[in-house]
């Protein structure tokens, strides 16, 4: 364990630096000057320092600021070796982080007793900063795993989805992508953006629940037929509420939510502005610009900037305006996402453009 000790005095230093030596792994490194020690101390941890108060340059006052001052030495108990005895001075030290005293003529019993207390304590502190260290990566590792499994959950429970709706695949892939853009556009934290784009893919998991009649129908649904289908958010919720991960969490406020409309026209609450949660109404311009631009053997796909001049008319309306606002700030990304993920080109005139 290493020991600075600065003091101008050789005699002082050649003393101190002796009685270090009989502590069990005691390292002294002896410093005549104050800023020598500080260009030393500005780079290297040491477990115990002691300073002389009296020195030219700087006195003890001084170093001891300084190094506080720095944080790899927050923590290093510091020992001032002072004749003067005032009250006044011993305050002053103390509030400047000064971890005990030495009084002059040194009395070499006592600085041997307070420095092997000091690195005592010092090696207990070491010690449980390393325990703190274990721990700490335990349970980042134990969080890695449960996110990781909660992922694989989504996927899954999104992979069965696409089992009973194949146009479903490549869909929730890119509106995962485009929710993500949008998001970043709307300056929400990194974190918060992953998770959307996590949780995204389970919004229409509840057309699990949709008898294939509905579900797989070319064409127009009837009025009883949509009233069938539009119960899917209420079962992807009741199918993922009651978890406490956060990501399942916003994957069921998303799936019961993404149906909402700004004006409050949409289904199945019929919220109206930020009633309607910041997830879901990112969700819903994604979702619906991907129903819109992607061929279906029902319909042909829009042009791109004609389901993007769709999406700012219904700004107010159907969309929320500051999520719009972010959808437009992205739209290099949205067309890079476009791209990148093709459907396969079905052909076709008539159906709903979205459900």
């Amino acid at each position: 364990m290493q020991v600075v000790i600065v003091d101008d005095d050789p005699s002082t230093l050649f003393i101190t630096s002796a009685v270090i030596r009989r502590i069990d792994d005691a390292e002294p490194i002896g410093m005549g000057s104050p800023l020598e020690a500080l260009d030393w101390l500005a780079v290297n941890t040491p477990d115990l320092i002691l300073i002389d108060h009296v020195m030219p340059d700087l006195d003890g006052m001084d170093v001891l600021e300084r190094i506080r001052a720095q944080r790899h030495l927050a923590d290093v108990p510091v020992v001032m070796i002072t004749a003067d005895t005032s009250v006044k001075l011993r305050v002053a030290a103390l509030e400047s982080g000064c971890t005990d005293f030495l009084t002059k003529p040194i009395i070499v019993p006592e600085l041997l007793a307070r420095a092997q207390n000091l690195l005592r304590l010092r090696l207990g502190q070491r010690m449980m900063c390393d325990q703190a260290a274990v721990l700490r990566s335990r349970v980042e590792e134990a969080t890695a795993q449960l996110r990781q499994q909660a992922q694989e959950l989504v996927a899954r429970l999104a992979r069965a989805t696409e089992y009973r709706d194949p146009e479903t695949g490549l869909h929730i892939e890119r509106m995962a992508s485009y929710s993500r853009v949008i998001a970043e556009g709307f300056g929400m934290d990194p974190d918060d953006c992953a998770r959307l784009a996590e949780a995204a893919p389970m919004h229409d998991i509840g057309k699990i629940g949709i008898p294939d009649a509905i579900l797989l129908k070319p064409g127009r649904l009837t009025a009883s037929e949509m009233r069938v289908m539009r119960e899917h958010p209420a079962i992807g919720h009741a199918m993922l509420q009651g978890g406490e991960h956060p990501l399942i969490c916003e994957a069921a406020e998303i799936a019961l939510g993404h149906h909402e409309k700004y004006d409050g026209t949409g289904y199945p609450k019929g919220l109206r502005g930020e009633e309607i949660p910041l997830a879901c109404r990112i969700v819903a311009i994604a979702d619906v610009f991907d129903a819109l631009t992607t061929a279906r053997p029902y319909k042909n796909p829009w042009p791109l900037d004609t389901a993007k001049a769709y999406i700012l008319e219904h700004s107010g309306s159907h969309f929320d305006p500051a999520c719009v606002d972010a959808f437009l700030r992205v739209w290099t990304s949205i067309l890079a996402i476009h791209d990148a993920h093709p459907d396969p080109d079905f052909t076709g005139t008539d159906g709903a453009a979205f459900r």
